[in-house]
């Protein structure tokens, strides 16, 4: 009987992303506000990338890491945003393949999980400069560095490679609407007309291992920074040393705080409309309060920033 069930439904190629549904005249506002976060979004990171680039003061570990975090929001906005202005162009809803949602989805999963473990390298890098200053040289040279970047995308791939290749096994079947403004995980896989519940396993699973170890590795080394700072004797010396982790403690916090709001306290029908609002707020705000946390709260980012503002008006005076 259930086999019968499972033929007599119909196999569907494509979905409808419902987005935030119907806006009627607040659309073209909405479509001005994303458009604006996106370019913001955009210059700011690259703007990042430039300066430690350029300014050979910024080529350090913390600013080697801090690049690749803006090349990850780089990635991130321009997986979702560019979507969902389409879909706000065209009425605030849109169609989307089943290839295209599932590639989608692959790069929200894959940027994420690098991110998590990105952050916790970084976390890693102010505790060495903390509290082993003596060794930091040795414990972060370029090679550490490199390799711990490397390490960050080949796990994370490797994770959502397996979660993908499940997914391709799946037959997915009307109806054909995601109630959200981009392919999650939970919201598409609702639609599969297969048995999921392999593949929910793998991906709790994934999720725990790709969230967890970081968070409470980023948690451990801020605990010895702190406990190292209120070691310090002079004030000057205790917000000296708090000035260099501030910025990425901040983007900590925002990030993971969302995401845990999301995970853990939003996945039922009833909160899918508060769902949306703190997925948009971790895949589209995110990207777009680091670089003005970096660059409003680093005093040597503003110090490079100056620097390049100067050079570019000699260059046009000339």
């Amino acid at each position: 009987m259930a086999k019968a069930k499972q033929e007599n439904k119909t196999t569907v190629n494509e979905f409808l992303l419902l987005g935030f549904g119907d806006l009627g005249d607040q659309q073209w506002l909405l479509f001005l506000l994303f458009l604006v976060i996106y370019i913001v979004t955009m210059v700011g990171n690259i703007l990042i990338v430039v300066l430690v680039v350029v300014d050979h003061h910024l080529h350090t570990p913390m600013y080697f890491f801090l690049v690749n975090l803006s090349c990850l929001e780089i990635c991130s906005s321009s997986n979702i945003l560019p979507v969902m202005l389409v879909n706000l162009f065209h009425g605030g809803q849109g169609t989307i393949s089943v290839t295209g949602c599932m590639t989608q989805y692959y790069f929200v999963a894959f940027l994420g999980a690098t991110e998590c473990y990105l952050l916790a390298a970084m976390s890693y890098d102010r505790y060495v400069a903390i509290c082993k200053p003596l060794l930091y040289m040795v414990l972060m040279n370029g090679k550490v560095c490199l390799q711990l970047v490397a390490g960050c995308l080949a796990s994370s791939s490797l994770a959502v490679d397996i979660v993908l290749f499940l997914l391709h096994q799946l037959t997915f079947c009307g109806p054909t609407e995601i109630n959200h403004f981009f392919c999650d995980f939970d919201p598409f896989l609702k639609h599969s007309c297969s048995d999921t519940h392999t593949i929910e396993l793998v991906a709790l699973f994934l999720t725990a291992l790709f969230s967890l170890p970081p968070f409470l590795l980023t948690l451990t080394s801020y605990g010895y920074i702190i406990s190292a700072i209120v070691r310090i004797p002079s004030a000057s010396g205790r917000q000296k040393a708090f000035s260099t982790c501030s910025s990425h403690l901040t983007v900590v916090s925002i990030f993971y705080s969302s995401i845990i709001i999301d995970e853990m306290l939003l996945r039922t029908e009833a909160l899918q409309d508060l769902n949306k609002v703190f997925s948009f707020f971790y895949t589209v705000l995110t990207p777009l309060f680091n670089p003005l946390v970096y660059s409003l709260r680093n005093r040597e980012v503003k110090v490079a920033f100056r620097k390049a503002i100067g050079k570019f008006c000699a260059f046009e005076r000339i």
